[in-house]
């Protein structure tokens, strides 16, 4: 098998995939809540990130996650 035979996606459309990761202030606005509320949700362990390189990030599912969560807890309250 020679390379050209290959069919390899090229990332020429990489911008049409959904992000993997989000920056704090992209789940902030997801959550619809300020930057400095979802770091607080990142420093408790609320809110799922994680270090890559030395910029913090958000998983795209996270958010959410985090709303799944605090709703079956509301739910269990009522």
């Amino acid at each position: 098998m020679s390379i050209a035979s290959v069919d390899v996606p090229l990332l020429a459309g990489a911008d049409d995939l959904p992000p993997v990761c989000l920056t704090v202030e992209e789940a902030a606005r997801c959550l619809r809540i300020g930057r400095t509320t979802c770091f607080a949700l990142i420093r408790t362990g609320e809110l799922e990130s994680l270090m890559i390189g030395g910029l913090r990030r958000v998983p795209a599912d996270a958010p959410a996650a985090y709303l799944a969560r605090r709703r079956a807890e509301q739910r269990r309250a009522d």
